[in-house]
Parts: structure tokens; sequence; C-alpha cells
């Protein structure tokens, strides 16, 4: 394997006729999987749109829970594997292996590191979620965990802990894995960055037929579509946050409008590239995102101080009861919620995990993997904790409209929250702005990486084809909000959990490969 990169120059060159064509105008693409993921994403476009919406969706729902519960103990399980796998492989030996080489040096700050992984990695979700997930538990919105009676003690503690559950180590293992395995076989053996190349030292040559293009193109559309739910709830959250504020009446076609000027500028950091876009707007991000934490820590302190420990101990003591899917009365809730986040975060893998690969030379495999689960897991702990406190705080002392009637509207929980503060208004417009930087920097990074697969595994794809996946990541959430209506979330659920179940295999199958891989290696560190 050490001579793969020759091989792969020499041997690989499948780019079918009509390349060159292709590169007149702009494009350099690795014909299968570019042709093939565009196709279908094309073709879906076009068959929702001219299917009737309520039809769409209702055909889309059934998928999605036919996928839930037949196959609830492969999510459920598979994650439970992917986290302790990580833990493992960190303590091991191999985690003195470093990425790029022994000698390789780190091309960012730690601090530019982790704001670009946290930013990609969590974006949207930590401002629709943060405030309105642990309410929803605590409130009996759409069921609790393990049917806890809503309103008690035993309902907040258990709503924050399963919070920070859902957005805690196992996720991050998830994207721990991907990542490693990309940068690992891209820095150290000299393959191209492309989720195919993982699979080398299983596949063999045949990574770089069609086996290889079925992977990439999973990754694609698993990518796509985690991408598009994600910013979807953007557009959502960001129209009720307007409409609130300002008193205007926006729907789906504000919806749209947000989808179309976030795109935009998507479009102007992405032609910057890594360096003059997502890094300066992944670090506008961490400042907004301190600068209104530190905020709502100050006014409500005397709720915060209480609720990041029990927050902590929430999370620790449900953390294997949570993970456990057996024997539990709570099915529907745990295939909602768990489930789909499982999904979720499995669909964003390919794309969080490439993206963190690319910024990520010179760690060595131990720094790597704590860094990545337990860094962002501690970081979402303190968010979550100041915001889900404050607000269950406010239903439990009837303030405000979640005291007065509880979650009603959950794309404007958070804005709910704000009125019942001091500078409502101010925290309120901040948000909305910080949901457009998330928004961004989730559509570019994400852009960056199908660029990366669709060319082959090329780090710099041109800058029309950068412009043709940020377009299609906006028109898949615009038609899925247009499907979904004023259930919006069903359906942006129901594409990550169909092209989440067969990249789960993909990951499992990856375990094994990272592992010959870094074994490869190990003989260089004793």
């Amino acid at each position: 394997m050490d001579n793969q990169q020759n091989k792969y120059s020499i041997e690989t060159t499948d780019y079918q006729v009509g390349q060159d064509n292709l590169q007149k105008w702009g494009f350099d693409i690795h014909n299968p999987v570019f042709g093939t993921s565009a196709g279908l994403i094309l073709l879906f476009i076009l068959t929702t749109l001219y299917v009737e919406p309520i039809t769409a969706k209702e055909t889309l729902n059934a998928l999605k829970n036919g996928i839930m519960e037949q196959f609830d103990l492969l999510f459920m399980w598979s994650t439970n594997f992917f986290l302790i796998f990580a833990v493992v492989l960190m303590l091991t030996p191999l985690g003195k292996i470093r990425i790029g080489g022994k000698e390789a040096k780190s091309e960012y700050t730690t601090i530019s590191w982790l704001g670009m992984l946290f930013a990609a990695g969590m974006g949207i979700g930590l401002l629709f979620w943060g405030v309105a997930e642990p309410t929803a538990y605590f409130t009996d919105w759409w069921g609790t965990p393990f049917n806890v009676e809503p309103y008690t003690a035993e309902a907040k503690s258990l709503a924050l802990g399963t919070t920070i559950f859902h957005w805690g180590i196992h996720g991050w293992a998830i994207y721990a894995i991907v990542a490693l395995s990309l940068s690992f076989f891209a820095y150290n053996k000299g393959l191209p960055l492309s989720i195919r190349s993982v699979f080398y030292p299983i596949f063999g040559d045949r990574a770089w037929g069609w086996l290889g293009h079925i992977v990439d193109i999973l990754a694609v559309l698993a990518t796509l579509f985690g991408l598009a739910t994600s910013l979807g709830l953007g557009a959502q959250q960001a129209t009720s946050g307007i409409n609130h504020v300002f008193g205007t009446d926006g729907g789906i076609g504000m919806q749209f409008a947000v989808i179309a000027f976030v795109t935009f500028i998507a479009i102007l950091s992405i032609i910057r590239g890594i360096d003059g876009g997502v890094k300066v707007l992944s670090n506008i991000n961490m400042l907004f995102a301190f600068a209104l934490l530190v905020f709502v820590v100050y006014v409500g302190f005397d709720v915060v101080v209480v609720s990041i420990p029990e927050t902590f101990m929430a999370y620790v003591e449900n953390i294997i009861p949570l993970s456990n899917p057996h024997g539990r009365d709570d099915t529907v809730w745990m295939h909602g919620w768990t489930v789909f986040y499982w999904a979720w975060w499995i669909s964003w893998a390919p794309f969080v995990g490439m993206f963190i690969a690319r910024i990520s030379k010179g760690r060595t495999v131990r720094q790597f993997l704590f860094c990545v689960i337990f860094i962002p897991t501690f970081m979402t702990l303190i968010w979550m904790a100041v915001f889900g406190g404050i607000a269950i705080d406010q239903v439990v002392n009837k303030v405000g409209e979640l005291g007065a009637n509880g979650l009603t509207d959950i794309s404007l929980t958070l804005f709910h929250v704000y009125d019942s503060m001091p500078y409502g208004d101010v925290l309120s417009i901040l948000s909305i702005v910080l949901i457009m930087v998330f928004f961004v920097t989730s559509s570019d990074s994400g852009s960056l990486v199908i660029d990366s697969i669709t060319a082959g595994g090329k780090i710099d794809a041109p800058v029309p084809q950068r412009i043709f996946w940020a377009t299609m990541e906006g028109a898949v959430a615009a038609v899925m909000l247009w499907i979904g209506g004023k259930e919006a979330l069903q359906a942006l659920q129901s594409g990550v959990v169909t092209t989440a179940l067969p990249f789960t295999f993909v990951l499992l199958i990856m375990c094994v490969s990272l592992i010959k891989g870094l074994n490869s290696e190990r003989h260089l560190y004793k």
C-alpha cells in the first residue's frame, strides 16, 4: 500500500470520454460519481416537484417509518460500537501515529482548528435544538424519554441529560472515525481524499472501480440530504425569528428567500476556499456564539450555575440506559428522537469527516480522537445546559410565552426565551445573524467536500463545480420544505434516514479498513 500513490495515478484514469470537454466549462469531474450523484439528486427534485406534495410527503414518511422500525437496532448498536471503537483506538499504541507522518506539522492553530470543526459539525442545530429539545422532553411535546412524567424534577434532569446524549460523544465518535480514516489514507498513504480511498486495504484495486463509485455516491447522497435537513431547519428558524422581531408574516416564500440568500453568500465563500472563506466565517461564528453565550450566562447566572452540573450528572447517569435499545417501553420516542439523531449524525459523517480531515494534518491519532470527540461535547454541554436550563426554568416559573403556553412553535422557542430577558430583541437579531453564518459555513463546507468526492479526491475543485453543489444543497432543502409544508421537519427527517441506512454499513466496514491501515505503520513508532 505504500506504493499506492503511483499505482493510483497510473491505473485509475477512469474518467470517461468527454472529460476534456467538461474541463473547458470549468468542471474537473470524476464522471461515474458526479454524473450518477447529480442525476439522482436532479431526478429526486424533479419527481418531488411533479408529484403532489401530500403524496410525496406520505411516501417519504412511510419509507422513513419503515426503516426506523426495521433497522432501529442497527442504528443504535452501530453508534454504540463507533464510540467504543474510537475510545479503545485512542488508548492503544496506535494512538501515537501522526497524521501525515512522524515529522508532519499542523497547518492551523488549535483554536482555529476547533472552531472550524465545531462550526461544520454542529452549526444550526445548536441554535435550533439548544432550547427546543430539552423543553420538548420536559413538557411532553412529543413523548418523553423512558415515558417519564413531564413537568417533574426527574423530567427536568432527564431532559437535559438526554439532550446532551444526542449531541455528545456518540455523535462525535462517528465524525472522528470518518475524519481519521480519510486523513490517514490521504496524508500517510498518499491516496486521494475520497471515501473510496479508505477501503483500499479491503477492496484493493476494486476501490477504484464501481465498488468505489458506489461508496462515493452513497457519501454524496448522505451528505447532501443531511445538509438539506440542517439548512431547512435553519431557514425555518431564521424566518420565524425575522417574523417575530420585525412583525412580518413571511411563510414558505420567505424561507425560500432565506435559502437563496444564504446559498448566494455560501457561493461567495467557497469561491475564496477554506482559508479565505470557511476559516474566516468559522472564527466569526465562534466569536458571535461565545458573546451570546456569555451574555445569557450573565443574565441567567442563578439558573445556569445549577443547570450545568445537573446536566453533566444527568448525562453520566443516563448514557448507558439511553444507549440500550432493548426492553424499552418508549420505542416510539426512541425512534422519533434517538434513532433519527444517529441517522442524522451518520448522514453528516462523510461531509464533516472529510472537512475535518482536510484541516487535521499533523495531529496524532490520540490527540485527534480526544479533541474531536470530547472537546466539542464539553462545549455543547455548556451551551445546552445554559439555554435549555433557562428555558425549562421559564416553564416551571410561568415566565413569558413558554411559561404561559409551553412549547407551541418549535422554531420560535429560542425567541420566546429571549422575550423574557433583557435586550431580547438585540439577542434575537444576533441569533438570526448567527443562524445565517452557521447556515453559510455548513453549506460551503459541505460543497467543498462534495466537490472533492465528485472530482476523484482532488482537494481544490474548480469554482463552477463548487457553485453547482452549493446550489443543489439549497435546492434540496427548498424542495423538502415545500413537500413538508407545516410538517416540514418530518419530510426533512425522511431524506436523512433513507440515505443514512446504507452508509451505516459503509462506516462499519471503514473501521476494519482503518485498523488494517494503522497497523501498517505501527512499526514506525516503536
